[in-house]
């Protein structure tokens, strides 16, 4: 009989990711993969991993799930108290599962997104070079009851600890986000450069796996461009004033001016803000686009 995690209760959103599906963007296939890189990274380098390992991520209210073999897991990310047969258990730990086990998780302490690793990763079914879900491409998009997820079974009753993997969680709460000068952040004013570098944003409640919007309006005389090409952490201005910032799910294309892009450090920052957290903007050294 083959492992399986079912789903007692699926939480708010909770997705399969893997690093990506790269490579394809010019069919417009968005890339997808884990919102937080450096804690799916984390929770498969404490479990011994492969890095491209499918992971569970979970936004913010965690999901009921039950063994039907024994395991290991780790979680890395959000603090979302999460339990094994009600017994609470920590972040950045191996913990062995047994037969039967239920993993739920409860308040959210801190963060948006955890990330929930098993000893040989998730095996759901790889659609173009990545088990990533994503809604068109995937049968799945998000957990649902009873919906069930396949593992591999360890029996292996050693806990093997690594003394030099530390997680550090300044960044769940750090507000300053390292971004470039996008390739129209020159056609702004020295005013509204001014502002981006000074001023704080806050998130907006339209926030999701594709993009995230920020709350304050800004002075906006740009004309829209040319279709262009975005990736994951592409900063676009609306015509209204809006700031967005686009994250791993998003479309390949946009007609926005691009006005920054975050760094990787700072696409982890901001996946685990939720509505309402304040953000400021660290530009580091300028890039030059022809």
């Amino acid at each position: 009989m083959k492992a399986e995690i079912e789903v007692l209760e699926p939480g708010l959103f909770s997705t399969i990711q893997d690093p990506g599906r790269n490579g394809f963007l010019k069919y417009g296939v968005p890339m997808s993969g884990v919102m937080d890189l450096y804690a799916a990274n984390m929770a498969n380098l404490i479990l011994r991993n492969k890095p491209d390992s499918a992971v569970l991520e979970i936004t913010q209210m965690g999901p009921k799930l039950k063994f039907s073999h024994p395991a290991k897991i780790a979680i890395c990310g959000a603090s979302l108290s999460p339990k094994i047969n009600n017994y609470q258990i920590e972040n950045n730990k191996v913990y062995k599962i047994e037969a039967g086990d239920e993993l739920s998780f409860g308040k959210r302490l801190l963060g948006c997104r955890a990330y929930l690793a098993i000893s040989g990763g998730l095996k759901t079914e790889r659609i173009l070079k990545s088990r990533s879900w994503f809604e068109g491409i995937t049968d799945n998009f998000k957990l649902v009851k009873n919906i069930k997820l396949s593992y591999e079974s360890t029996n292996e009753s050693k806990i093997e600890t690594n003394a030099s993997i530390k997680f550090t969680s300044e960044y769940l709460v750090s507000k300053e986000i390292k971004v470039f000068p996008g390739p129209e952040f020159y056609l702004l004013s020295d005013k509204q450069q001014e502002r981006l570098r000074s001023r704080n944003f806050s998130i907006d409640k339209n926030n999701n796996r594709m993009a995230i919007q920020l709350q304050e309006v800004m002075e906006n005389t740009l004309k829209p461009i040319i279709t262009g090409p975005v990736l994951p952490g592409t900063v676009q201005l609306t015509p209204s004033g809006k700031l967005i910032v686009l994250m791993r799910d998003c479309q390949t294309t946009g007609g926005y001016p691009r006005v920054m892009h975050l760094s990787e450090t700072g696409m982890n920052r901001i996946a685990q803000k939720i509505i309402g957290d304040s953000i400021s903007f660290a530009f580091l050294e300028s890039v030059h686009f022809l």
